[in-house]
């Protein structure tokens, strides 16, 4: 299975980061008491219906209800509902049995460090899920005795992987005679083109990560290992006024101002800005491949196509998001069955005939061409170890402290130095109170 091998044995290079805060009761799968015959069990996702991961797990649901027997009582969040709200949620009775999770130390690190997960490596023994999630592609579902991702006792399981990249709507390029670009030099002159023309070229949302992922490929662009490193692993310096953070504010600030971003976009959610680009509001969107499935069924009318970003090493990426089981949760068993029926083939062969980059299935088995193209592209960012992380990753807080430095700067009320000054105070706070550098 070429494209299976190729995902596991490369990894998707997820960060050993140092640790938040020192675990506190790392329980096992066998320390809470499970519920006697149980008749239904709580799931948890943010996915939407029509996306790969979403239409992959609603087939796991299926598989699971006829071979348990049990009714699952599954309850759709919002990204940014599990994001604010998990830990008091986990650590009250109405934390669900099995819940969707976002991968790093300032999320499922922070939450295994408060005792609020439960410990996998049981689970992972009798399913031999280390056999399907190996490698790198573990790291982020394993973390240490101080929450530090890359090593340690399983509290997550992964089952597909993700990017960001360009994605173009050929239709309005071909209505104003603009070429698909091929480098940055292209991206900006298309970007005026369709200014000249009265269109915004870039659906952008700054309330949300739309924003804070272009500005982070932007400093990836100009980054080296080194600046990489001491961001996401607090081993050495960062240095915020340098060339690689100062190039992408100042980039994302003139973009602004040449009206490749509108300033309307401080206040727009991730969502908005997806169905802006579907709509055809905007012919350019910068943002996962979790929308690649949503695409394909949303827009089948419409010519388009992606492309990682242009003239860089690194891309924005790592695996995909987590399933983890809650400390609270008295049907750990059954929710580990839901897990393991996520990795089956006929679950993860489903993912990738849907536009997803499931890490087990089976490449003969997927037929649809543009996904292949979508495997052909992420294998190839995997190839060149070109997994860049993601920005707000660092501490617990930085999502929202990024996206308000942006806000502040697409709307005028700070500019580039200031912005930067935000950031690092930010980080800075973040990372002492974290306590992981002396």
């Amino acid at each position: 299975m070429k494209f299976t091998r190729k995902i596991v044995a490369a990894g998707l290079a997820a960060a050993t980061m140092l640790g938040t805060l020192g675990l506190a009761g790392c329980g096992s799968s066998s320390d809470t008491a499970q519920e006697e015959n149980p008749k239904s069990i709580k799931i948890w996702h943010y996915e939407e219906d029509n996306g790969a991961q979403g239409k992959a797990w609603a087939k796991a649901m299926e598989i699971f209800e006829k071979k348990t027997g049990v009714k699952v009582e599954f309850e759709k969040k919002s990204f940014e509902q599990i994001r604010q709200n998990a830990a008091q949620i986990l650590n009250s009775d109405e934390a669900p049995d099995v819940m969707e999770y976002n991968k790093g130390n300032a999320t499922a690190g922070l939450l295994a460090s408060q005792g609020l997960l439960t410990n996998l490596n049981d689970y992972v023994s009798k399913y031999n899920w280390d056999k399907k999630v190996s490698g790198t592609l573990a790291d982020t579902g394993k973390y240490d005795d101080k929450g530090v991702m890359g090593s340690g006792d399983w509290y997550g399981i992964t089952n597909y992987g993700e990017d960001i990249v360009m994605y173009y709507n050929k239709d309005m390029f071909d209505k104003y005679g603009i070429e698909i670009p091929k480098t940055l030099d292209d991206l900006e002159a298309a970007m005026q083109k369709f200014v000249d023309n009265g269109v915004t070229p870039l659906s952008e949302g700054v309330a949300e990560y739309p924003l804070q992922h272009l500005w982070w490929q932007l400093v990836l662009s100009k980054a080296n290992d080194k600046f990489i490193k001491a961001y996401e692993m607090y081993d050495g310096d960062v240095d915020w006024q340098g060339e690689a953070t100062t190039y992408a504010t100042k980039t994302i600030k003139d973009w602004v101002n040449k009206g490749y971003i509108s300033k309307d976009c401080t206040g727009t959610k991730a969502e908005d800005a997806g169905q802006a680009f579907m709509n055809g509001t905007y012919p350019m969107f910068f943002s996962g491949t979790w929308w690649f499935g949503r695409f394909q069924s949303d827009m089948k009318n419409a010519n388009w196509t992606f492309a990682t970003f242009p003239d860089t090493d690194k891309v924005v990426g790592s695996s995909g998001n987590i399933w983890v089981i809650p400390e609270n949760s008295k049907k750990k068993d059954l929710a580990a069955q839901f897990i393991d029926i996520t990795l089956s083939d006929e679950v993860q062969n489903l993912m990738g005939n849907s536009g997803g980059l499931p890490i087990a299935a089976d490449p003969d088995k997927i037929t649809d061409e543009k996904t292949k193209e979508l495997i052909t592209s992420f294998n190839g960012v995997l190839e060149k170890n070109a997994l860049g992380f993601y920005p707000d990753w660092p501490t617990s807080t930085f999502y929202d402290e990024l996206n308000s430095s942006l806000q502040e700067l697409v709307n005028g009320t700070t500019d580039v130095k200031g912005v930067l000054n935000q950031m690092k105070d930010n980080y800075d706070k973040g990372v002492e109170a974290a306590g992981v550098k002396s």
